[in-house]
């Protein structure tokens, strides 16, 4: 492995060149080409139907589709920005029509071209420090966002929780939480629905409710998820739902309850049969449907739970992560892990998961948000006799 100096060292041209070209690979700048196609593709298309909802695309002049993607990139312009776009394009066709007529010689003729690039470097220019401070934002809202996670291990009388989670963007909607209670250990895992920002700020209004009903009424799992679909539903305009696993460890007993809110199957591993079984208890979805329904079709079940036990719980980013051949992860691949390591301590658990998937997608970048929490049962501590 090459090491890097990182010592400080004076700017030159070839530190230029070299922070200039970095990462400029041909499979990379495949990926990006291909990525930022796409995103003009799908901007022109909208664009298109935008204003001429009707017509089929092909039976569009030319013309007139090309002003639907010119009106769609400037309407995402502020006004002065706008204003210099348009000085700098017409700057720059009345340039070419001067020479197309003739008229190069004419007085304004050499400041022409000047000034239509340098309008769009300046618009270029403001559109990245824009960006810069954008994402100086994004990393902010990570920061935050990661420090309301719970600790990656967790240590309770008789339980190890080891947790890994890795956002796919700057910030994500994947939820893992663990409370003590008097009671008794609850942890969820959660996944609101869509990306970036948006599903970021209603995980953090999740993890608040969750924290806040835990608190106040100590729940078994069936219970707060009725709670918690009544908050998600309050809101009649949001059309936001979350899947959730959320699992109640009482203190001093061998068992845990359990409630799926349709979210991934969590996956056991039982020492005694040394073997590995899966949660598929019925549950739909917090927000799709009334709290109603889902009193009558949410089930809560106990299960067994002996030192050497080991419980899975992961959010969909981990099973459907593909390699480079576009293969995606799989729950077999997850299954097989805990079947040979599933009496080891929970962060060896983690660690042998979390080189798997790295190891499986290589190069690749992950999708969506990879979330996932190993809870492994530990002998009980014994009393020394006196």
């Amino acid at each position: 492995m090459a090491l890097k100096n990182e010592t400080k060292s004076t700017y030159s041209t070839k530190a230029f060149y070299e922070e200039y070209v970095s990462g400029m690979n041909s499979r990379q700048l495949g990926k990006e080409f291909q990525t930022d196609s796409e995103r003009i593709k799908k901007l022109y298309f909208d664009a298109v139907k935008e204003l001429n909802p009707n017509t089929p695309t092909d039976q569009i002049p030319v013309f007139q589709r090309f002003l639907s993607l010119l009106s769609a990139l400037t309407r995402r312009l502020n006004p002065v920005r706008r204003l210099i776009f348009g000085i700098s394009l017409v700057s720059f066709i009345i340039h070419y029509l001067f020479v197309f007529i003739g008229l190069s010689g004419h007085l304004i003729h050499p400041v022409l071209l000047p000034i239509a690039f340098t309008g769009i470097l300046l618009i270029l220019l403001v559109e990245l420090l824009e960006k810069s401070d954008a994402q100086k934002e994004l990393d902010f809202a990570r920061e935050i966002q990661l420090s309301l996670l719970p600790p990656s291990s967790i240590h309770t009388l008789q339980l190890e929780i080891h947790s890994f989670a890795a956002t796919a963007h700057e910030v994500g909607g994947d939820y893992v939480d663990m409370i003590d209670t008097n009671k008794g250990t609850y942890i969820i895992i959660a996944d609101v629905s869509g990306k970036g920002m948006s599903a970021a700020l209603y995980m953090v209004r999740l993890q608040a409710q969750f924290h806040l009903l835990i608190k106040k009424l100590e729940p078994s799992p069936k219970e707060l998820f009725l709670e918690l679909n009544n908050y998600v539903k309050s809101s009649k305009r949001d059309k936001t739902f979350v899947t959730a696993c959320l699992a109640f460890f009482p203190h001093g007993e061998n068992y845990f309850q359990f409630a799926r809110a349709g979210h991934n199957i969590p996956i056991v591993y039982n020492k005694k049969h040394d073997s590995t079984f899966k949660l598929n208890t019925e549950g739909f979805a917090l927000g799709m449907t009334p709290t109603k329904t889902l009193k009558k079709q949410l089930e809560e079940k106990k299960y067994q739970f002996e030192p050497g036990d080991s419980l899975l719980l992961y959010t969909d980013g981990l099973i459907e992560a593909r390699n480079e051949q576009n293969e995606e992860y799989g729950e077999d691949r997850l299954d097989g892990i805990l079947s040979i390591y599933g009496s080891l301590h929970a962060k060896t658990i983690t660690q042998k998961i979390q080189s798997s998937i790295e190891q499986f997608i290589g190069g690749e970048k992950p999708l969506d948000d990879i979330t996932f929490t190993t809870i492994h049962k530990v002998d009980p501590p014994k009393q020394l006799s006196e």
